[in-house]
Order: C-alpha cells, then structure tokens, then sequence
C-alpha cells in the first residue's frame, strides 16, 4: 500500500476525531468549538480530494 494512501484514510481519521470534539463540547457546555468544526471538515474535505487526485494520477500512469 502506498503512502499516499495511507494518508487519505488519515485524514478521515483526524476528521472524524475533530467532529467527535465537536460533539462532545457541544454536549457538555453548549459551545460550538468551530476551531475544530472547520479543521474536521477541512480534513473530509482533503480525504475525498485526495481520494480523486489519486485516483486521476493513477489512471495517468496506467496510460503510458
């Protein structure tokens, strides 16, 4: 397995733990931890950016 990929599944890792710490202070003391919201969504963001960038390099070199 490549690096790369190893990442993409990281980020969705690291993006489902901010959304959990989200969650979880929001639970606790009703305030939206937005510092968190927004790198949790950034890092699903880059999982499925990552996801299709992959993807076209790979189609690339299978091309040649």
């Amino acid at each position: 397995m490549k690096y790369s990929k190893i990442f993409q599944y990281a980020y969705l890792v690291f993006g489902a733990l901010f959304l959990y710490d989200v969650i979880t202070k929001y639970m606790n003391t009703g305030v939206i931890a937005y510092a968190s919201l927004l790198l949790g969504c950034t890092a699903v963001f880059m999982y499925f950016f990552r996801k299709k960038f992959n993807r076209r390099f790979d189609n690339k070199d299978n091309s040649k």
